[in-house]
C-alpha cells in the first residue's frame, strides 16, 4: 500500500472513528440522562416509603387507642348493664315492700314508741297492761323498720340512678372519642394507600426507565468496540506511515550525506578550503 493509500485510509478510518465517537457519546448522554430521572424517580420512592411507614406506625397506634376505648367502653356498658339490673331488682324489692308500709309515717311510729316506752318506764303498770305495751311496742317498731328499709332501698336506687346516668355520661363521651379516633385511623389509612399506590407507580415508571437506560448503554458496547478497533487500525497505520516517513527521511539524508561528502573530497583533492561543517562532515567518516 502506498503512502497516499495509508493517508486516505487513515483519513477515512478517522472520520468514521469521529462519527463513531459522537454516536457513542450521544448515546451515553442519552443513558445518564435516562439515569437521572430513573434517580429522582428512586429518590421519591425512598421518600414516599418512609412517609408511609410513618403513616402505618400512626394509624397502628390509633388503632390500638381504639381497641383501648373499646374495651374501656364495654366494660362501662357492663357496669351500666349490672347497676340496671341492680336498680330494677330494687324498684321491684321497693314496691313489693310498699305494699306493706304503715299508714303512719316514721316520724308519728316513733313519737308512739317514744310515748310508750316512757309511760312503760314512769307508770305504774300491772303486768297484763305493760305486756300489752311491749307488744305494742315491737309492731310499732317492726312498722318502723319498714319505713326505714324503705327509705334505704330508695336512697339507694337515687344512689344507682345518679351513678347509671354517670356511666352513661362517660360511656357517651368514649364513644365520641372511639369513633373520631376510628375516623382519624380510616383517614391516614386511606392516606397510606394512596401513598402505596403512588410508589407503585414511581416504581413501575423507575423500572422502565432503569430497563431504558440498560438499553441505551447496550447500544453504546458494539460501538465502543469498534471504536477500539478502529483506533488501534490507526494506530497501526500511523505506526507504519510514520516508520515509512522515518525511513525516507533517513535515506535522504544519508544521500544528501554522500553528496555532501563527495564534495568536500572533491575541494578538498583541489586544495580548497573546507568549512567547519565539511570538515566535521568528513572527520566522522574513517578514510
Amino acid at each position: 500500500m502506498s503512502e497516499q493509500q495509508k493517508a486516505q485510509e487513515i483519513e477515512e478510518l478517522t472520520q468514521k472513528l469521529s462519527a463513531l465517537k459522537e454516536q457513542r457519546n450521544r448515546l451515553s448522554a442519552e443513558a445518564d440522562d435516562w439515569a437521572q430521572k430513573r434517580n429522582k424517580l428512586n429518590e421519591r420512592f425512598k421518600s414516599l416509603r418512609a412517609e408511609i411507614l410513618e403513616l402505618r406506625s400512626e394509624r397502628d397506634k390509633l388503632n390500638e387507642k381504639v381497641k383501648e376505648l373499646k374495651q374501656q367502653r364495654n366494660e362501662i356498658n357492663v357496669k351500666i348493664r349490672e347497676e340496671v339490673g341492680e336498680a330494677k331488682d330494687l324498684s321491684q324489692e321497693i314496691k313489693k315492700l310498699s305494699g306493706k308500709k304503715p299508714s303512719k309515717n316514721l316520724q308519728t311510729l316513733q313519737k308512739e314508741i317514744d310515748k310508750i316506752e316512757w309511760k312503760i318506764q314512769t307508770t305504774p303498770l300491772g303486768l297484763k297492761e305493760e305486756k300489752e305495751l311491749v307488744e305494742r311496742v315491737k309492731k310499732l317498731e317492726t312498722q318502723s323498720k319498714v319505713h326505714r328499709k324503705l327509705a334505704q332501698l330508695n336512697q339507694r336506687l337515687l344512689e344507682l340512678r345518679a351513678e347509671i346516668k354517670a356511666l352513661e355520661t362517660e360511656g357517651r363521651l368514649h364513644h365520641e372519642k372511639l369513633t373520631e379516633t376510628a375516623q382519624k385511623s380510616q383517614g391516614i389509612h386511606e392516606k397510606m394507600l394512596a401513598k402505596i399506590e403512588e410508589s407503585k407507580s414511581l416504581k413501575t415508571e423507575a423500572d422502565r426507565l432503569h430497563k431504558q437506560f440498560l438499553e441505551t448503554k447496550e447500544k453504546t458496547r458494539p460501538i465502543q468496540k469498534e471504536i477500539l478497533e478502529i483506533s488501534s487500525q490507526v494506530k497501526k497505520l500511523r505506526g507504519e506511515f510514520r516508520r515509512e516517513k522515518e525511513k525516507e527521511k533517513k535515506k535522504s539524508e544519508e544521500a544528501l550525506r554522500e553528496k555532501l561528502e563527495k564534495q568536500a573530497r572533491e575541494k578538498l583533492r583541489r586544495g580548497e578550503k573546507l568549512t567547519w561543517e565539511e570538515f566535521q562532515l568528513l572527520a566522522g567518516k574513517e578514510w
